[in-house]
């Protein structure tokens, strides 16, 4: 008998009733996802009908791709607050998935139709302010990158919002290593604030000093791999050329959230800090 008289049910009925393999089953119990309502001395969980719906979340969530660590943060939010999660999460997922097709385009026309022509980058230098920043540091590869940057990005937001610090929709990620399709490297995204915040969880704050830096302004149609190496290609040149002494990794600084601009509108600075 897998329901007992208090409607509880083994993990292998919860798992039928649900969809969920044993092993996923596990998975959650052991992320703090979906702990069973019970264990019993002899090891056996069981569960109850009141975790079902919290289960079918989960499940359509992981169907969605989201991972285990931002559904974690959406279930124990009021359902009016998980709704703007699961948009800017999503939001998320759609820039990477434009990105990806972009660069489908981009290598298809080159296939068909022989090398586009190079877009050119002219460079500039700005002096930038010191300014707060609140950081989150992870490690990926050219495929997690978007949707690492996004969930970076959200959390660092959702922090910075509940200690009542103020954030504009600049924000940038720097990039501790070269980020390819093969290659994981340590990518930390920074987002400015204004007000008080003290570190959270994985969340760190500095102050990020005054200093110059060279940069080429990029078109959010034109922000995809590979395209956008030709930025990079212009501002490593330009640095060369001019002598210019680097301070610090190359980063993208974001002028504004992917869903609020078109496609023409310039998006990113891909930047060089240096000294002259």
């Amino acid at each position: 008998m897998t329901v007992r008289g208090d409607g509880s049910m083994t993990i292998g009925e919860f798992g039928r009733r649900t969809g969920l393999s044993i092993k996923a089953l596990r998975l959650y119990e052991a992320s703090g996802l979906l702990p069973p309502a019970e264990v019993e001395p002899s090891g056996y969980r069981r569960y109850t009908s009141v975790q079902l719906d919290r289960a079918g979340r989960i499940s359509l969530l992981r169907r969605l791709g989201m991972p285990l660590a931002v559904i974690g943060d959406m279930l124990g939010l009021p359902d009016a607050e998980a709704v703007t999660r699961l948009d800017r999460w999503w939001s998320t997922e759609e820039a990477a998935i434009a990105a990806r097709r972009d660069g489908y385009r981009w290598l298809r026309t080159r296939l068909a139709h022989g090398d586009e022509p190079d877009i050119s980058y002219p460079v500039h230098t700005v002096l930038q302010p010191a300014r707060k920043v609140a950081t989150l540091r992870f490690e990926t590869d050219q495929q997690g990158l978007v949707p690492g940057m996004g969930a970076a990005e959200w959390e660092i937001r959702r922090r910075l919002e509940e200690q009542g610090a103020a954030t504009t929709g600049e924000h940038w990620a720097i990039y501790h290593g070269q980020v390819t399709p093969d290659c994981e490297a340590p990518v930390e995204v920074c987002v400015p604030f204004t007000g008080t915040a003290e570190p959270a969880g994985r969340l760190t704050i500095r102050m990020e000093p005054e200093h110059l830096v060279a940069f080429a302004e990029v078109t959010r149609d034109d922000c995809f791999y590979p395209r956008i190496l030709q930025a990079y290609e212009a501002v490593e040149t330009h640095v060369r050329t001019a002598g210019l002494i680097r301070t610090a990794p190359p980063r993208e600084i974001y002028l504004d959230n992917w869903d609020r601009l078109t496609g023409a509108d310039p998006f990113t600075h891909v930047a060089q800090p240096f000294e002259g």
